[in-house]
């Protein structure tokens, strides 16, 4: 491996000039053809900085998600082990807060947070209060004080009903989750379903009896919506669903296929997240790819933006999908 001192000699300078080229030490002056001369030798070199990691102490990570949830719904425990990882890597000391513990167990004293899971106004003034430094994961609950990193669900949930549309496809229905409402504590329209809604309607093709939803988005309650949806609605069964997470959309195969509804060829699936097991269900399942990797990334150098260069500006960062096709659809 190259360093410095190979540079030096390749590019004619002093040890201690390269150094500084190289480091962009604002006060040195030199000309822009010794700066050009400095970083083709570190090019043709392959030289490569060492960067050391500071240590970040003091963060605090909120995992809101029950045990439940977690066991439900695969992506939680994805986005959680992930997100411990890269921490590490980043030289990142997590100290985890799960909502059983309570708001009110975060110390007065950390440097910022990182949260996953849904914060009530009570909540967020808390964390206002202790720390101007902090990121969301798949939510965005508060974005006029605090980063969020999440999936675009809009634009997935718009992309799933365009390529229905692309294949001919005009009775499309949708199958999905709740949100909790943590202020209320009631059950509210989940942001798939209000923009399935919204999207339908524009195009002219919303039908409120292939609406159907309930609390969870797991495998048991995708299994009795689509059993509900077969029963209510016989041969008039939509030749399409949307469904939110694939969890409920492995629930939805098993109700079809136990009724011997063929699929793609009457009824065509297309669902969310790409967890491993949707390769493997019969057929296998077409989805969007959520790149967890990507959001858990994004939000430890969103948080390290924050409390070691002292960025001020708020960031709301949205991650596309692709579209995974398999044998779901048509």
């Amino acid at each position: 491996m190259a360093t410095i001192k190979d540079v030096a000699a390749e590019a004619g300078y002093s040890i201690a000039t390269v150094s500084r080229v190289l480091n962009n030490d604002p006060n040195l002056s030199v000309t822009e053809e010794t700066r050009k001369k400095i970083f083709e030798a570190a090019e043709k070199l392959n030289y490569r900085k060492k960067t050391i990691r500071p240590l970040v102490k003091n963060i605090a990570f909120l995992y809101w998600i029950t045990d439940k949830e977690e066991l439900e719904d695969v992506y939680f425990k994805t986005m959680r082990v992930e997100l411990e990882k890269l921490a590490k890597a980043n030289n990142v000391e997590l100290t985890t807060y799960k909502i059983t513990d309570g708001i009110d167990q975060v110390p007065d004293d950390i440097q910022g947070f990182i949260a996953v899971g849904g914060f009530s106004e009570k909540e967020l003034d808390r964390l206002r209060k202790i720390t101007k430094c902090g990121v969301f994961l798949d939510t965005a609950p508060d974005p006029d004080h605090f980063d969020s990193v999440l999936p675009d669900l809009k634009r997935i949930t718009t992309r799933a009903i365009d390529f229905f549309m692309e294949k001919k496809h005009t009775e499309i229905g949708f199958v999905g989750g709740t949100y909790y409402n943590p202020n209320t504590g009631e059950d509210e329209m989940d942001i798939r379903e209000r923009t399935f809604r919204t999207y339908m309607q524009e195009a002219g093709l919303l039908k409120e009896s292939y609406i159907f939803c309930n609390r969870g988005f797991s495998v048991e309650n995708g299994y009795h919506l689509m059993k509900k949806a077969i029963q209510r609605l016989g041969e008039d069964l939509p030749t399409a669903f949307f469904v939110a997470s694939d969890p409920i959309a492995v629930g939805c195969l098993q109700a079809l296929n136990e009724h011997g509804i063929a699929i793609p060829g009457r009824v065509s699936i297309i669902s969310v997240n790409n967890i491993s097991i949707t390769k493997y269900v019969s057929p296998p399942l077409t989805t969007f790819h959520i790149d967890v990797h990507e959001i858990c990334k994004n939000a430890i150098q969103f948080l390290l933006e924050q409390v070691l260069e002292k960025r001020k500006t708020v960031k709301t960062l949205y991650i596309g999908a692709k579209l995974i096709v398999r044998k779901s659809t048509n």
